[in-house]
C-alpha cells in the first residue's frame, strides 16, 4: 500500500495542507476497504445478525407485560439493534491492528510520512463501511437514509477508534478478545438500546447519559421511526458523538506508535 507523500511545506496554504491530510486519510481508508473484497462473507454474516435479534429477541420481548414504549416494541427495538450491531463490529476492529503488527504491515504505516492522526482517522472511516452494511439490512428505502448513514458513520468511527486504543494497550490478540467481550455487553445494556431511560434505576440512568451508544440510539429512533422523538435532541446527539470522536482520536494518535514496541 502506498500512502501519498505528505510532507507539507511551511509555505503551503491551509486549504492545500487540509487537502493533503484528507488525501492521506482516504488512502488509508481505501486500503482497509479493499480487504473486504477478499472476504465478502464477513459483511453478509454480520448483516444477518441484526435480523436474528429482531426476529427472536424482539418477538419475545414484544409480549412482555409492563414493557411500555408508546408503540410497537419492534419499531422501538430496531434502532437499538442497529446501534448494537455497529458497536459489536467496531469494538473488535482494533484486532486488525494487532494482526498488522504481527504481519509487519504496521511498521510500514509508521515509517510513512502520513501523520498518525491520519492513519487513525483512515481506519475509523473504513470501519464505517462495515456498519453501513448492517444499516442497509435494517433500514432501507427511506427518505432519511442519508441522515441515518451519517449517524452510523460517526458511531462506527468512535467505537472503532476506541477499539484501536484497547489494541494499543493490550497488544495481544488473546487479551484484546477478552477485553472486547468484557466491554461490549456493559456498553450495550447500559444504554437505551432495548429499554427507555425512564425504566432505569437512577444509577444506571446516569451511566446511560454518558454512554455514546445512548446518543446514537436516540438519534436513530428520531430518524427511523415515523413518530420517533429524540430525548436529547439531534444536535446534542451529533455533538456527543463528535466530541467522543475527537477525544478517542487524540488518545489513539498518541498510543498508536506504541503498538510496534
Amino acid at each position: 500500500m502506498s500512502i501519498p507523500q505528505a510532507a507539507a511545506p511551511t509555505s503551503a496554504s491551509p486549504h492545500v495542507l487540509a487537502g493533503r491530510y484528507l488525501t492521506q486519510v482516504f488512502a488509508v481508508a481505501a486500503a482497509e476497504v479493499t480487504k473486504l473484497r477478499h472476504d465478502p462473507v464477513e459483511l453478509i454474516s454480520r448483516a444477518v445478525q441484526p435480523i436474528l435479534w429482531l426476529l427472536l429477541f424482539g418477538q419475545v420481548m414484544a409480549h412482555v407485560r409492563g414493557l411500555s414504549v408508546g408503540g410497537s416494541y419492534l419499531d422501538f427495538l430496531a434502532p437499538g439493534i442497529l446501534a448494537q450491531s455497529v458497536l459489536f463490529v467496531a469494538i473488535f476492529y482494533g484486532l486488525s491492528a494487532i494482526w498488522e503488527r504481527d504481519l509487519g504491515v504496521l511498521h510500514r504505516y509508521m515509517v510513512s510520512p502520513a501523520p498518525r492522526s491520519a492513519l487513525v482517522l483512515g481506519k475509523a472511516l473504513a470501519s464505517s463501511v462495515r456498519g453501513l452494511s448492517q444499516a442497509v439490512v435494517i433500514y432501507v428505502c427511506s427518505a432519511r437514509i442519508a441522515a441515518v448513514a451519517v449517524m452510523i458513520v460517526l458511531a462506527s468511527a468512535l467505537f472503532s477508534t476506541f477499539s484501536l486504543i484497547i489494541a494499543c494497550i493490550v497488544k495481544t490478540r488473546e487479551r484484546f478478545m477478552g477485553v472486547g467481550q468484557f466491554l461490549t455487553m456493559p456498553i450495550f445494556f447500559a444504554s437505551n438500546a432495548i429499554y427507555p431511560l425512564a425504566m432505569m434505576p437512577p444509577w444506571l440512568k446516569a451511566i446511560a447519559r454518558v454512554n455514546p451508544l445512548s446518543y446514537e440510539v436516540d438519534a436513530l429512533r428520531r430518524l427511523m421511526l415515523s413518530a420517533g422523538q429524540s430525548q436529547f435532541g439531534l444536535p446534542a446527539d451529533v455533538a456527543a458523538l463528535m466530541f467522543g470522536i475527537v477525544v478517542v482520536t487524540a488518545i489513539a494518535t498518541r498510543l498508536y506508535p506504541r503498538l510496534t514496541q
